[in-house]
């Protein structure tokens, strides 16, 4: 059985802007910007794993950076106004 993706919010709080724009170029590959720096996108387990590794190799010290897994059964609870519709139906996978 593969395994299933769910919404995955990243955030990152990165003070040097070489960095922010590297881990930002990052995340507009795969995920919907819906804030500065907050990202969405839908992912397994393991891809959002990798997703961590990647982006953590671009941080430096005292640089933040979360990734949230927000369930399907949460998403009607979910509220929204302007931006991008939540990321919802798998159409974002990691190559």
């Amino acid at each position: 059985m593969a395994a299933r993706a769910m919404l995955h919010l990243v955030s990152y709080d990165i003070a040097d802007d070489r960095r922010r724009r590297r881990i930002a170029a990052l995340l507009e590959e795969r995920a919907a910007r819906v804030q500065e720096s907050l990202f969405e996108l839908r992912l397994t387990s393991a891809e959002a794993r990798r997703l961590m590794e990647q982006l953590r190799a671009q941080c430096g010290r005292g640089d933040s950076l979360r990734i949230y897994a927000v369930p399907d059964s949460a998403l009607s609870r979910c509220h929204t106004h302007g931006g991008p519709a939540i990321a919802s139906g798998g159409k974002y996978w990691l190559a």
